[in-house]
């Protein structure tokens, strides 16, 4: 018992807890390493959900911090407040906009399906076809059609098969992506509880000496999704509602589905214009009666004309402007990215396989600067800093102007209740 108090006072004494050497921090950071793999392969499945929760908690934690320091409700009030809101959203959308939205893309698969065999038929009566636009006449060249539509029609049959089953397994487990999504809520929702409103509380890390570097790091990485968030999704909702209003007036069957695949192809470069193009023409061909009674060749290109048209608007005029410099990642890149996502994050992993590359691209850029002794930062500093777009000056401004009229909005509110306070105290 002497022993042991005399052990503990000595203990006292000492500066701390000894250092590791060399070899004991090989040993321990190995064995983490293998550890987190096998932990990755095991629970693979689970990834997705994770990272969506983390994705959803980075993008709800400034609307509460804007209702806990504007309008001063307490932080776990705020929280919870977005989360019932979000989950009344969800709700409505999953129940009208979701069930439509899958009906649609079973029918479109279902209808591409029973009609794919009429392909080769309909593509020699076009070709053997004459038309005459004006003064001029267009005769299609005289290739064997009859076998390449054939050779078309039994390339696609297979991949339409696989979609009917995957689209039919997710209307079918509909009670699985309800308890996924509730998962991700709940995740997420205490991730931006416990982090207590303060800034950098939500992803915590501190190592001694490398706080400026991580600190940097952290603002580099919230510049590229922040990006994201701002320009991709504000690019795929605005995607989805042209292509609607767009094919709707062209008469196009189906055309909601369609307009979503063209928008959700948006995020991955090159295949998702090729497969919302491929959609469209089979489509705007295999449909029974086309508008205006146009033959149905000329019908198919006007539709994806118009579909041309739009998705190069939308690159080069619409990405340009909201996307600006955050995401400077090749498009193979993020093709690769999302090919490799998909299997590890599952669909999410599509999603957000542009901000992962950019994400990686900012780490390596980091390591191989350290690794050659150079400042990581010096050329993040040298970057010429953005011009804000026209469109988000003026929108600024506008927000500007509507934050001064509540504020004085609130203020004749607040003057005119103490006005009624004092008559009430004077009148008794």
């Amino acid at each position: 018992m002497l022993s042991d108090k005399r052990s503990i006072k000595e203990t006292e004494g000492t500066t701390g807890s000894p250092k590791w050497d060399w070899p004991t921090k090989l040993v321990v950071g190995l064995t983490l390493v293998a550890i987190s793999i096998w932990l990755l392969v095991q629970f693979q499945n689970f990834l997705g959900l994770l990272f969506s929760a983390l994705i959803l908690s980075y993008f709800l934690h400034p609307v509460a911090s804007f209702l806990h320091n504007k309008i001063k409700l307490p932080w776990r009030l705020a929280v919870t407040i977005i989360y019932l809101l979000l989950v009344l959203i969800l709700l409505g959308l999953l129940t009208w906009g979701g069930i439509t939205l899958v009906e649609q893309i079973q029918n479109l698969i279902r209808f591409i399906e029973n009609n794919i065999n009429r392909l080769p038929a309909l593509v020699e009566e076009i070709t053997t076809q004459t038309f005459q636009i004006g003064p001029f006449t267009i005769s299609p060249l005289r290739f064997d059609w009859e076998q390449i539509t054939n050779q078309v029609v039994s390339a696609i049959q297979p991949i339409l098969g696989r979609l009917g089953s995957i689209v039919g397994s997710v209307a079918a487990g509909a009670a699985n992506i309800f308890t996924w999504i509730a998962l991700i809520l709940l995740i997420s929702y205490f991730l931006v509880v416990e982090s207590e409103g303060i800034p950098g509380q939500l992803l915590k890390i501190r190592i001694q000496g490398y706080e400026a570097d991580i600190d940097r790091m952290g603002k580099e990485l919230s510049r590229v999704w922040k990006g994201f968030i701002r320009g991709e999704i504000l690019v795929v909702v605005l995607s989805l509602f042209i292509y609607s209003v767009s094919l709707g007036i062209l008469g196009l069957q189906f055309f909601f589905g369609l307009a979503a695949i063209a928008a959700f192809g948006q995020l991955i470069p090159y295949v998702g214009a090729w497969a919302t193009w491929i959609s469209f023409g089979l489509v705007a061909l295999l449909q029974a009666n086309a508008p205006f009674n146009l033959p149905s060749g000329i019908y198919m290109l006007i539709v994806l004309g118009v579909g041309v048209v739009i998705n190069t608007v939308i690159d080069n005029i619409l990405r340009t402007k909201v996307m600006a410099e955050n995401l400077r990642v090749h498009p193979a890149l993020v093709l690769l990215g999302a090919l490799i996502g998909v299997q590890i994050f599952g669909f999410i992993g599509i999603i957000v396989a542009a901000p992962i590359m950019a994400s990686l691209k900012l780490f390596l850029h980091y390591i191989i600067r350290k690794m050659s002794d150079q400042d990581p930062w010096k050329d993040l500093d040298l970057r010429e800093p953005q011009e804000t777009p026209k469109w988000m000056q003026f929108f600024k401004g506008k927000w500007q102007a509507f934050r001064k009229w509540l504020a004085d909005l609130i203020k004749k509110f607040k003057g005119w209740i103490e006005t009624q306070k004092t008559k009430n105290k004077k009148g008794s």
